[in-house]
């Protein structure tokens, strides 16, 4: 694990361009560009899609359980391609494989998201990720992601 390995929230906020209430990662615990990251989305009763979903069994929407893989995902990609984004550069979320969810997440949940890279093939890279609360694999997706352009 190198010196800065770990990312507070403002660091986060470097490589990501989301904002609350969409943005899902509240700090990156370990990374190692070009390999893997391990980040954390603290889950509270004050998340707005709680009031909809479901109001008598509050569970977190699995669509945003697989944007918080791809937001590390994200992070891991622009920290192994050495940049930060900018007007002129971002990678985008363009596909998902092999999409698995396999238990609910709800309030009062820590949901470790791991990113692992898996390859580059022209201007698509490839992302093995997971979520884990308590230890216990709740989803699983195969992330692809571009930068804007094809550029990088």
């Amino acid at each position: 694990m190198t010196e800065d390995s770990a990312l507070d929230l403002q660091r986060i906020m470097i490589y990501l361009p989301h904002r609350y209430p969409f943005l899902l990662i509240d700090r990156v615990l370990e990374h190692t560009p070009g390999k893997d990251l391990t980040a954390i989305k603290n889950v509270t009763i004050n998340e707005p899609f709680f009031q909809g979903h479901f109001p008598s069994r509050p569970v977190m929407p699995g669509v945003l359980i697989v944007e918080a893989m791809a937001q590390a995902a994200g992070v891991l990609a622009f920290r192994t391609a050495g940049v930060e984004p900018d007007e002129s550069f971002a990678f985008y979320f363009v596909g998902i494989d092999k999409t698995r969810f396999r238990a609910p997440v709800g309030p009062g949940d820590q949901l470790v998201l791991k990113a692992t890279y898996g390859r580059r093939i022209r201007t698509i890279w490839r992302f093995s990720t997971e979520a884990f609360v308590d230890g216990r694999r709740v989803a699983s997706a195969e992330i692809m992601i571009a930068p804007e352009g094809g550029q990088q």
